[in-house]
């Protein structure tokens, strides 16, 4: 029986493998005069850069290239992603974009805010999206408008709430969607406008509830610590065949960084709306600033609102924010008896036999001896 969701699979997966960005390039021949914005793929505004006409291009980094160009400059103890993206630069790869941190393009710093009252924190990060638009509109992007942006943080908040849909299915019926193709999905939308890929998402919701599929047996797992190097997607693919079922992760943490949508008052200026979402409903991560918040309180809330029976740690190597954050978040769980475990990985990772026996090993350990309270 032919799956209903494999042809949405199949075009996503062509999304993800697009290493040279011909998705992209395609786009400015159909938008001509629009430019393409590449970043790192944790949070930034999305919105503001489509509101001025601009496709954000969200880069994942190399994969399984061989890095040689990349090494020299960067030293090789910091994590692969940046190194690998050199790499991509250096061989043309990213030619297409028109901003990205390499010579010869548009450079920009997003500094997000550390201080998060929004008479401080909040008017310094609307200054910062109004000064990437005005310095992208120098550039020849369209000028900031107000309904622009309100319509681009409306259809932010629309693929947002279709993502959240697809997690929905994920941490209820696990069987029926696996993490791996739910990874798929979600990445396909790195390069694609946002009610594009809302469309993709949605399909494939349709798709996977026409299925038919049985339970399984596994461990639920949630997934931490990969929230801008991506792991390689076989390793996914050997967590799942080890007996874990990943119902929730920090996957594509830009797709997702923000909880719920991002509403607009009616007077409100949307540069201030947009600031004020990332300051209240911005996920905890390793990536932000939490104030006065418990570290691992969020974490222990995520591991039971979808009935986790434990925690897996899968950092990348050299990460420094999430390695630095892992003895606080292990603690949290250990105090409220929830088991974990952990490895690290490098996005060129090739062999993860031994990834595939520690959790099978932490599968069978859960089944055996308990699970989350």
């Amino acid at each position: 029986m032919i799956d209903p969701a494999s042809s949405v699979i199949e075009h996503a997966r062509a999304l993800v493998e697009d290493r040279s960005l011909k998705a992209v390039a395609a786009w400015k021949q159909a938008n001509p005069g629009g430019l393409a914005v590449g970043h790192m793929p944790i949070y930034v505004p999305r919105p503001l850069l489509e509101a001025i006409g601009c496709l954000p291009v969200a880069v994942f980094g190399g994969g399984e290239i061989d890095i040689i160009r990349g090494d020299s400059y960067f030293q090789s103890y910091i994590c692969h992603i940046p190194r690998s993206t050199v790499e991509l630069a250096l061989a043309g790869d990213l030619a297409v974009l028109d901003g990205m941190l390499f010579p010869e393009s548009y450079t920009a710093y997003v500094d997000l805010p550390q201080n998060f009252d929004p008479a401080v924190g909040g008017k310094f990060y609307a200054l910062e999206l109004r000064r990437i638009a005005r310095e992208l509109a120098a550039r020849g992007a369209a000028p900031l408008r107000p309904e622009a942006l309100r319509a681009a943080i409306a259809a932010e908040s629309s693929r947002r709430q279709a993502i959240e849909e697809l997690d929905a299915i994920r941490r209820t019926e696990p069987w029926r969607l696996r993490a791996s193709e739910a990874y798929l999905v979600v990445r396909a939308g790195a390069a694609l406008p946002a009610a594009e890929h809302e469309r993709l998402v949605r399909e494939f919701v349709a798709a996977i509830q026409r299925r038919t599929a049985r339970a399984v047996d596994n461990v639920r797992v949630v997934l931490v610590g990969s929230f801008c190097e991506q792991p390689p997607f076989e390793l996914i693919r050997a967590l799942e065949r080890a007996g874990c079922d990943i119902v929730d992760d920090d996957f594509q943490l830009g797709m997702r960084m923000i909880d719920g949508p991002i509403e607009v008052g009616s007077d409100e200026d949307p540069v201030d709306a947009l600031a004020r979402g990332y300051l209240q409903q911005g996920r905890d991560t390793a990536s932000r600033y939490i104030g006065d918040l418990v570290k691992g309180a969020a974490l222990i809330r995520r591991v039971k609102a979808c009935h986790a029976d434990g925690v897996i740690f899968a950092a990348a190597s050299f990460c420094d924010p999430a390695l630095l954050d892992q003895p606080m978040l292990e603690t949290a769980l250990t105090r409220a008896d929830v088991p974990h475990t952990n490895f690290k990985f490098s996005e060129n990772n090739g062999q993860f036999q031994v990834i595939r026996e520690q959790a099978g090993a932490f599968s069978d350990a859960v089944k055996l001896w308990g699970a989350a309270s």
